[in-house]
């Protein structure tokens, strides 16, 4: 359980909470003690006739407690001596359990301290993660370790802590009275109860395995689940409800039987801890019964009554201790799968002496630039200039690489080998925040948030006015329409951005970059998804947002670039022709192809 180390390590942060926790259990353990060890001196005193206990040199405490209740007795009577006693027993368990919450009122709010800082981990590593690695995680299963197993280690592992703590003292204390009680007796737990909990070690041994395929499961789960929601129009179309029903079902069987596994498991270990402890309590009451019965050493009949009770006080810390052990196990699977994202390392680093960077002057450059996926070669041998003010379009077949190049610029992804300098320095030179300043980026599908339009157009800027806003949304063509919502700016887009149209919903998108107000701007597709009208009006947006800038274009639609300054034809990862529109048509190559497959002339 070498990753449960982490959460100790979040614990030394706490390391005062920690110590007044240490310091009301303990108190809470020793009153407890008080509370039963009172047990023995009274019953011998009261109820057995003991006679006056005899000076001693060296009283231990218990001969000085035989001997407080013995003056008791004498100078208030037995009736007045047992109503003290009472309430001293009621105090006793009075403060015991006063201490007892004040230790759980203070380890709260350690315990979500550290799921909040274990959650804000897990996010900021998400975030840091490189493009790549969504691509090859199930989206499903990334959003079962950021909420499922959270809330695992919330109940199995964080949970634990307090009993980690509480238990152990109320065990060490309560067994070094009764060591102290009786040194013979306290033999037969030594022997008995690691017997005992090797036998629950056993059980429990299995649990993690089964967790993580659980946890598993549930995140796969939770992929059928994104994917129906988001595919709902393509499942419909398709009749594809049975498809999805009995795939869910399967999923949801497995998960079913693997819990119940899981159950059956856990659960067996309160139950055999139980029967575990019955049993050693009748060996104890066998043997201890027969010392005070034959006379056998110095332990008497309340003593014994008194070293009962101190046992019964420890069987529950032992059965807690082995539910801890057993949820550990279950937790800790799911502790394991947070740390499987929480140790990928990010491909994408940020020098140690990276160079800020605030404005674009000269040009783009990728120099002998290849890109690959482990051995399959997306771009290789990629040359291309990009002057600033200049658009660059590139167009190609589907899996051309298109994407992947424009890709590289902002560092979305870093190349295999090759350099991409921005005026004639390395992009891995510079901050990577002020790099991805200096470029806007419009897709082919307008990404927007569950939130208002003005946050969407906000996004990642900060600090705007309203009139900038709406200056920004006026240049995308969006501002019209959007006044015209009951609520203006303020309108919520819904989930995805439903609830506008799509020519709605990219021109909010042209209105976020034309906002950040980019030198570099990166077109992808951006209006390929839209009908006739919308791709009309957002074509215009975009032509506003083009002047003045550098722009590289990714277009299927080709005569959306006709008056690009140069055209970049890519086949199968590597650039087939260059240059103008015109040129580009006499020279009768590939692009003139496209261009007639299209029936553009």
């Amino acid at each position: 359980m070498s990753n449960i180390k982490r959460l100790f390590h979040y614990i030394a942060d706490y390391k005062g909470s920690i110590f007044l926790y240490f310091l009301c259990s303990l108190l809470a353990v020793v009153f407890s003690l008080f509370s039963m060890g009172s047990l023995g001196p009274v019953l011998q005193v009261l109820f057995l006739g003991q006679e006056k206990p005899k000076p001693s040199a060296h009283p231990d405490i218990i001969q000085r407690l035989n001997s407080y209740i013995f003056q008791l007795i004498e100078t208030q009577g037995a009736v007045q001596a047992l109503a003290f006693i009472c309430i001293a027993v009621v105090i006793f368990v009075l403060l015991k359990n006063l201490f007892l919450y004040f230790s759980i009122y203070i380890l709260a709010p350690l315990r979500n301290a550290i799921l909040r800082r274990l959650r804000n981990e897990l996010f900021v590593k998400i975030l840091s993660l490189p493009i790549s690695f969504f691509t090859e995680e199930r989206k499903g299963d990334i959003m079962s370790k950021m909420t499922n197993d959270i809330n695992e280690v919330e109940i199995s592992v964080i949970s634990v802590l307090e009993v980690l703590i509480r238990e152990p003292l109320t065990i060490i204390i309560f067994l070094g009275t009764m060591i102290f009680i009786s040194p013979m007796l306290s033999i037969f737990i030594f022997i008995f109860l690691p017997i005992a909990g090797v036998a629950i070690g056993l059980v429990s041994k299995t649990l993690r395995k089964s967790s993580n395929m659980s946890q598993q499961y549930l995140g796969e789960i939770l992929a059928v689940i994104d994917e129906t929601l988001t595919g709902m129009r393509v499942v419909k179309a398709f009749n594809a409800e049975r498809h999805q029903q009995l795939r869910f079902t399967k999923m949801n069987n497995d998960l079913f039987r693997i819990r119940n596994k899981i159950s059956a498991r856990r659960e067996l270990a309160s139950p055999m801890s139980e029967v575990m402890g019955i049993i050693v309590v009748s060996i104890i009451l066998w043997v201890g019964g027969r010392m005070v019965l034959n006379h056998q050493g110095t332990l008497t009949g309340s003593m014994f009554i008194t070293y009962l009770a101190l046992f019964t006080q420890i069987i529950n810390p032992f059965k807690n201790l082995s539910s801890a052990y057993s949820n550990l196990k279950k937790g800790s699977a799911a502790l394991q799968r947070i740390e499987d994202i929480l140790q990928v390392e990010s491909t994408i680093k940020e020098l140690p002496n990276a160079k800020p960077i605030n404005t674009f002057e000269h040009q783009i450059e990728l120099r002998k630039v290849r890109f690959a996926y482990g051995d399959k070669v997306i771009l290789d041998d990629i040359n291309l200039i990009i002057p600033k003010g200049k658009t660059i379009a590139l167009v190609g077949a589907s899996g051309a690489g298109k994407s992947t190049l424009v890709d590289l610029i902002p560092r979305f992804h870093d190349v295999t080998s090759g350099s991409i300098l921005l005026d004639g320095v390395d992009v891995k030179e510079y901050k990577i925040d002020n790099l991805r300043r200096l470029m806007g980026v419009v897709s082919q599908d307008p990404i927007l948030f569950n939130d208002t339009i003005y946050n969407n157009i906000t996004l990642g800027t900060g600090g705007a006015t309203q009139q900038q806003i709406e200056d920004a949304a006026k240049v995308a063509s969006a501002h019209n329409f959007i006044i015209q919502k009951a609520e203006g700016y303020q309108t919520t887009v819904g989930d995805r951005g439903t609830r506008l149209s799509g020519g709605e919903r990219q021109r909010v998108t042209i209105a976020r970059a034309v906002l950040k107000n980019p030198p570099i701007l990166i077109l992808d597709e951006a209006t390929s998804s839209l009908d006739t009208e919308s791709e009309r009006m957002v074509q215009d947006a975009i032509n506003k947002l083009m002047q003045n800038r550098t722009c590289i274009v990714i277009a299927h639609r080709l005569s959306t670039v006709r008056n690009a300054d140069e055209i970049i034809v890519l086949e199968q990862g590597k650039i087939m022709e260059r240059g103008t529109h015109d040129s580009l048509l006499q020279h009768g190559g590939l692009y003139r192809k496209l261009v007639e497959m299209q029936e553009l002339k």
